[in-house]
């Protein structure tokens, strides 16, 4: 594991920024999981595009879309969604960390998308926390 930064790296308003889920809630509750250190992995599908690459640092807002953290890409596998192992589900960070409650939540997620098949492409990344934006209030 890298050092985290003391402060975000000079240009860090030009990296390119998400928020997880595929709502503000959603983002906020994962969002958290990366904070606490426990999330340290994420998955989309590969028909959204490849989106990362090793070393890359992006910038993860929460719900409502204020930036939070600075991660750097890690590593990023395509695996088959049925192909997904214990170790990644644990990297997700979600329920109990389980792969059944992995499976569940991301079949229940890609089906609201629209996206969902147990074929389905995924890309796998894992990724490190290297800055937490201080919390500014509303």
């Amino acid at each position: 594991m890298t050092d985290m930064f003391s402060a975000p790296p000079a240009g860090w308003e030009s990296l390119e920024r998400f928020s997880f889920g595929d709502s503000p809630a959603l983002a906020d509750e994962l969002l958290d999981l990366v904070l606490r250190g426990i999330k340290t992995g994420t998955c989309w599908a590969v028909s959204d595009g490849e989106q990362t690459y090793p070393g890359k640092l992006n910038i993860v807002c929460d719900g409502r879309d204020q930036p939070r953290a600075i991660t750097r890409t890690v590593s990023l596998d395509r695996i088959c969604f049925c192909d997904v192992g214990d170790d990644f589900a644990r990297r997700e960070g979600e329920g109990d960390r389980s792969l059944a409650y992995w499976r569940q939540e991301h079949e229940r997620y890609f089906t609201r998308l629209g996206q969902f098949s147990a074929t389905m492409e995924l890309w796998c990344e894992v990724f490190e926390l290297m800055f937490v934006f201080p919390l500014r209030q509303p």
